[in-house]
């Protein structure tokens, strides 16, 4: 096991990281950016280094810096965590050249499953289903409008290198197609430095199942159940939950064997994600591979009592699963709500200043995943999102009234948040009776009346 790791990222899954390392007795080092020096996860690293100053690429994407902080402090192996560089194979690529392992897959993995549209490809030639679209990244507009024709409107303009809900575009006539191909390219441009783009059939209104992988390096790969992902805000995920309230035993034996194939299909190591849509016949297609932890992580963990994180250190250190396949088992339900700092009735405005108040909910099978604390200033630099709620449950509805009760205690003042909007969804009949999928909220939330 390492003695010593980096963690290349910053808020709550910087403090989930710190923390499943000291129960390992594993010492950390927290990189910060300068307007991060009194970010929680700094405190409570063993060590801290300023990499850069507040803009995302002089720091959090500053490999270079990341990697001398590494190679000054000793580090045998670097924890990513999700976002910034955590599906970048070229910084992959860089610590293995520096000799500090990548606590993830293998480079060449993130380079085939983690560019989407090199993904496809390879789903296709070991048989999986996916999406009807193009086969490869669509290079023009010329090209765009000929595949478009081919699959059918509507469609979908994706990144190859997206994640986050970035670089989409809905496209439902043949006129807005140049626009859109144009502003996905800039968008993704921007957000991951590849502005590569295919084309995908829209699924109208589907289900958004995804399964957790876990893979050593000793040819054993499984799979830990699945969790619905399906409400969301402009691809964006709002509430996940696990397991899924409409998956049938014998469906989630079909689809996690299907997930297994497909991480088998690029030699997958380490924790990664298979996503599905799952349409209203009941038929299931890969949409995606990420190949990192996932923010909704919390909830496979309830279920089934792994700790996704510690698992992803012991593989990384050359361990052997210690488990099987009959032993995973799904006990009660759990959702997971992500608390943003922004303001739903202001077009979901990010709202960064002083948290002046602060009282989390507790009791049993309360789980709160966060980097803030009364008197931290939010900074507008980085992703909204300030916590995590999780909640067990005996079952479902258990669960839905244990996420309500905690929502209600949650109190964060000094910036808007998105606490009030959660309880409107936990409150919505259709819901609460498992009646939806991921046009949810625009429907039953932003244009009920």
């Amino acid at each position: 096991m390492f003695n010593k790791i980096l963690i290349a990222n910053r808020g709550e899954i910087a403090v989930r990281i710190i923390r499943a390392c000291r129960e390992m007795g594993i010492r950390t080092v927290a990189v910060y950016s300068d307007i991060d020096k009194d970010a929680i996860h700094t405190q409570l690293a063993d060590e801290s280094v300023c990499i850069g100053s507040a803009k995302a690429k002089n720091s959090y994407l500053n490999m270079q810096n990341i990697l001398s902080a590494a190679v000054l402090k000793g580090v045998q192996a670097i924890h990513p965590g999700f976002g910034f560089l955590s599906e970048n194979s070229t910084f992959a690529h860089m610590c293995t050249d520096c000799n500090i392992k990548f606590i993830g897959p293998d480079p060449e993995t993130i380079e085939e499953a983690g560019n989407k549209s090199r993904a496809r490809e390879i789903m296709i030639n070991a048989g999986i289903p996916v999406i009807p679209g193009t086969e490869g990244v669509v290079e023009t507009v010329e090209d765009a409008l000929k595949e478009a024709r081919k699959i059918g409107y509507p469609v979908m303009i994706k990144a190859s290198s997206g994640g986050g809900g970035r670089g989409i575009r809905i496209v439902r006539k043949e006129e807005e197609l140049k626009n859109a191909y144009e502003t996905a390219k800039t968008e993704s441009k921007a957000a991951f430095g590849d502005d590569s783009l295919y084309i995908e059939k829209l699924i109208e209104n589907p289900k958004h199942i995804e399964f957790q992988i876990l893979g050593d390096n000793f040819g054993t790969i499984l799979h830990l159940g699945e969790r619905d992902c399906s409400v969301q805000r402009k691809n964006q995920k709002v509430v996940e939950e696990a397991p899924s309230a409409i998956i049938t035993d014998s469906l989630r034996k079909q689809m996690g064997e299907v997930a297994v194939k497909a991480a088998r299909a690029v030699n997958y190591k380490n924790a990664g994600t298979i996503e599905f849509l799952l349409d209203k016949h009941g038929e299931f297609y890969f949409m995606e591979m990420n190949t990192r932890i996932q923010v909704e992580h919390p909830v496979t963990e309830m279920v089934t009592g792994i700790d996704i994180l510690k698992e992803q250190l012991s593989i990384a250190s050359g361990e052997k699963l210690s488990y099987d396949q009959s032993h995973i088992k799904i006990q009660g339900h759990s959702i997971e709500c992500r608390i943003n700092a922004e303001n739903p009735d202001k077009g979901f405005m990010p709202s960064p200043g002083k948290i002046e108040r602060l009282y989390v909910p507790g009791g049993n099978g309360v789980r709160i995943d966060s980097a803030v604390y009364e008197g931290y200033t939010i900074p507008p630099n980085y992703d909204s999102m300030i916590a995590k709620l999780i909640v067990h449950g005996k079952d479902r509805l258990e669960a839905i009234s244990k996420m309500k009760r905690a929502l209600e205690e949650f109190v964060i003042g000094g910036v808007d948040t998105n606490i009030d909007f959660q309880l409107k969804i936990l409150n919505n009949k259709n819901f609460e009776k498992g009646k939806f999928d991921t046009s949810f909220i625009e429907k039953e939330i932003l244009n009920r009346k």
